[in-house]
């Protein structure tokens, strides 16, 4: 599951990781949860030969997609994540896995581990070596009965590899740069052509940082939220992550 994520890079370092020059300046943000503005990169239209229009274009969506074809999403699911092994067969996220995949950029994410019955523990999960990542996404619009168009979007998760497993039984599927055009090309590469992506990251990709729970709440939302914890890590022998939904907890 990815519930909520952080982008802490500078503007200048996003548009050089995802070659997109079209969006406004932003500040850092360390808690970005469902139903709040995400920034995501696909591919933009063709290029004439010999154009230097850029390859891909940025798009602001709304944290949780809702598909085109729904009545009312008061009434649907809050769909923010989207499960890559089986994305290209549901009804929700079928076509825009045809059409519209995306990258979303990112610092790192945020899980929480739970045994048993206690209340969950909050980890501040990033790459190792630290800089930016790519999310792999998905976007949709839908318009209401009055004619407003909205663009949603989710992220595709996958099997949590050996190093997470033991907080969650899942994790966001990270498109490494060069698969970024494969990834992104929807006109030539169909969903089965591109589903040697979506697997977990390499063992020792990432590193769980313990933190403090003021995350929980939306409201709280500094750099404060990323610093390190001291808390008894609890060892526990042959258990599993408690599983839940691909949806979020209230916390």
């Amino acid at each position: 599951m990815c519930g909520r994520f952080a982008l802490t890079d500078t503007p200048d370092a996003v548009k050089s990781l995802l070659a997109v020059t079209d969006f406004e300046p932003f500040p850092p943000r360390y808690n970005i949860a469902p139903t709040q503005p995400v920034l995501m990169a696909l591919a933009g239209q063709p290029r004439a030969a010999g154009s230097n229009l850029p390859s891909r274009q940025s798009v602001l969506v709304r944290w949780g997609l809702i598909p085109s074809w729904t009545k009312n999403p008061d009434d649907f699911s809050l769909l923010f994540n989207a499960r890559s092994e089986t994305a290209a067969e549901k009804a929700s996220f079928r076509t825009a896995m045809r059409h519209r995949r995306t990258l979303v950029p990112a610092n790192g994410f945020y899980e929480w581990r739970r045994v048993g019955s206690k209340r969950g523990e909050p980890y501040w999960i990033r790459p190792r070596d630290g800089g930016l990542i790519a999310f792999a996404g998905l976007m949709e619009s839908w318009s209401d009965p009055g004619g407003t168009e909205i663009d949603t979007g989710a992220i595709l998760t996958t099997e949590a590899n050996e190093d997470l497993r033991g907080i969650h039984h899942r994790m966001p599927v990270v498109i490494r740069p060069e698969d970024f055009d494969r990834w992104l090309d929807c006109l030539n590469q169909e969903p089965r052509h591109v589903a040697d992506l979506l697997t977990p990251a390499e063992p020792g990709f990432f590193e769980a940082v313990p933190v403090s729970d003021r995350v929980n709440k939306v409201a709280n939302a500094g750099p404060d939220l990323q610093e390190r914890v001291e808390r008894h890590e609890e060892k526990v022998s042959g258990a599993k992550a408690v599983k839940d939904s691909d949806q979020l907890d209230l916390f």
